[in-house]
């Protein structure tokens, strides 16, 4: 297959299109002289601006579900007028497949997934459970492979932003900016899929100044707006300890935060994007898992570290503890302070 301009739709959620990153490299790879642009929501499409394999990044601002039709058929008509002959669906969703075949481009490729296959040329088949490795970055891959773009599964591909360096030097002039003195250690207390996966933000404090008196840092606080309740705990908890802190909760767009992350010495976190950004940036990254399985959707990198007490009921994969939170109460933060640690030296 010759494909000289590629439309990939993006996944919508963070973590998801940082596990997407090897196969958006593997499509480069396979088609390193084509325009390949990445169409993305506005929440994630910062994740792809210092990337090499994108020449183009597109918003995608309809919204989400049936409605919107004006914004869809908009959306649809500037990919027409681009001329794609190859759209990629790494998006699973019935309306990314709707988008890419309003639009008219003549090969689309995706998994036949929620109803959408009449709408997709190569009608792809998802894996089954034990066809390939569990971790979700095979999935993007293997999309791929039974397209017929890649020969094989990589053995252990590897998440990595490439666009890290300039990020970090970008952090570092950022935090001079904000007055936050170097080394930094970076903590993300929130999750957006429930409350199910949040550790506790005292035992986030407790941690963080732990690890933060041993390398003579200040703290981080990073999260949503909505998040900012939960991220003023862990920095009012360290700030009464004496501990140097800041809340930037709801203030850094994705850009921004990608920078101050890569800039951090080390970042504590749970099951966010925030981890796979972190991990994905080399950044030494321990996050806390409970209520996911880390297998699945665990951070990939070389400096990451997970912890986490295997329970019976665990992983649950629900939103919200329906009995003790016994997952998470019983990591304490000495456990995840000495993991970390022993991760920086």
């Amino acid at each position: 297959m010759l494909f000289s301009r590629i439309l990939i739709r993006a996944t919508n959620w963070l973590g998801d299109a940082v596990m997407s990153l090897p196969a958006l490299r593997e499509i480069r790879a396979r088609f390193p002289e084509a325009h390949i642009a990445v169409q993305a929501r506005p929440w994630v499409a910062d994740l792809y601006s210092r990337e090499k394999f994108a020449d183009e990044v597109i918003l995608y601002t309809a919204k989400p579900g049936a409605g919107d039709w004006r914004g869809k058929r908009a959306a649809a008509r500037g990919l027409r007028e681009r001329g794609f002959d190859c759209a990629i669906l790494l998006a699973n969703s019935l309306d990314a497949a709707l988008i890419v075949w309003m639009a008219g481009i003549p090969r689309r490729i995706g998994y036949a997934r929620d109803a959408r296959h009449l709408l997709l040329t190569d009608r792809v088949p998802p894996p089954k459970a034990g066809e390939i490795p569990r971790h979700e970055r095979f999935c993007y891959l293997e999309l791929l492979r039974r397209a017929g773009l890649l020969d094989d599964l990589p053995v252990a591909p590897v998440i990595r932003l490439e666009g890290a360096e300039p990020a970090r030097l970008a952090g570092e002039r950022r935090l001079d900016e904000l007055g936050i003195a170097r080394p930094v250690v970076g903590v993300s207390p929130g999750a957006a899929f429930g409350g199910a996966k949040r550790w506790f933000p005292e035992r986030f404090a407790e941690t963080a100044g732990r690890v933060a008196a041993e390398l003579g840092a200040s703290v981080a606080v990073f999260g949503s707006s909505a998040e900012r309740p939960v991220c003023e705990a862990v920095a009012g908890a360290l700030q009464a300890a004496g501990r140097k802190a800041v809340n930037l909760a709801g203030r850094t767009k994705l850009a921004e935060f990608i920078e101050l992350a890569a800039a951090c010495r080390v970042f504590l976190t749970n099951d966010s994007g925030a981890m796979h950004v972190a991990s994905a940036l080399d950044v030494p990254t321990v996050a806390v898992f409970g209520a996911t399985d880390d297998i699945t959707t665990g951070p990939a990198g070389p400096l990451a570290r997970v912890v986490r007490e295997a329970v019976d009921c665990s992983p649950c994969l629900l939103r919200e503890c329906p009995i003790d939170h016994r997952c998470m109460s019983a990591v304490s933060a000495n456990r995840v302070a000495a993991a970390t640690l022993e991760l920086l030296k």
